[in-house]
């Protein structure tokens, strides 16, 4: 079954070329595409997409705000936010906001194509200069939140590469341990700071 995606942007060039590159792609359709917030929070509801990808400085009401009553309307769809700014701010207002990715508006073809596909399937994509940006953030100490300050430095690097949208495979990879071990670190992150998901995760340590 094809993923099916839907557009929030102004610009009608990026617009149309995001849903031409869309369709265009075996395994995925654009099923809407809106040039803002409110038409998209007006009529996506029926449209069930899988993933959204929202422009972030849309005419009247940004796309941060329209993350978190989209979510609220369509718990099930992935949204990733398009930007041409590699805002640290802006990106982390997105995360907490309920954003699964972030990229940069002048990613490739094929970024943006693989970017779909992971949100889809549970990960959180990010331009590669914006996942610094938060890599960067997250190895900063802790500070304000007993809960943050109760996880060790390993667990604060596993989430690190959760936040960047790294598998148990590749984190494992990149630390030199075993998937199991990873994975006992995410139950253990989670446990510690009272979350089910990565988004919760992320979105707790973002806000202290």
């Amino acid at each position: 079954m094809s993923i099916k995606v839907a557009i929030v942007e102004d610009h009608p060039l990026v617009r149309e070329t995001l849903a031409a590159l869309i369709d265009a792609t075996p395994g995925l359709v654009c099923v809407a595409a809106y040039t803002s917030a409110e038409e998209a929070l007006a009529s996506l509801g029926g449209r069930d997409p899988g993933v959204v990808l929202m422009d972030i400085n849309l005419p009247g009401m940004s796309g941060i705000d329209c993350v978190e009553p989209l979510r609220q309307s369509l718990p099930d769809s992935q949204i990733i936010m398009l930007t041409i700014e590699e805002d640290t701010e802006q990106v982390f207002e997105s995360l907490k906001a309920g954003a699964m990715g972030y990229l940069v508006k002048h990613a490739s073809a094929e970024e943006i194509l693989e970017a779909i596909v992971e949100v889809n399937r549970g990960g959180a994509p990010m331009s590669s200069t914006i996942a610094r940006k938060v890599v960067t953030a997250f190895r900063q100490p802790c500070s304000g939140d007993d809960s943050l300050l109760s996880l060790s430095a390993r667990e604060q690097e596993v989430l690190a590469f959760l936040a960047r949208g790294d598998r148990s495979k590749e984190i494992a990879e990149r630390l030199g341990i075993g998937i199991g071990t990873v994975n006992t670190y995410v139950r253990n992150i989670y446990e510690k700071l009272q979350v089910r998901s990565r988004a919760e995760a992320v979105a707790r340590f973002l806000a202290r």
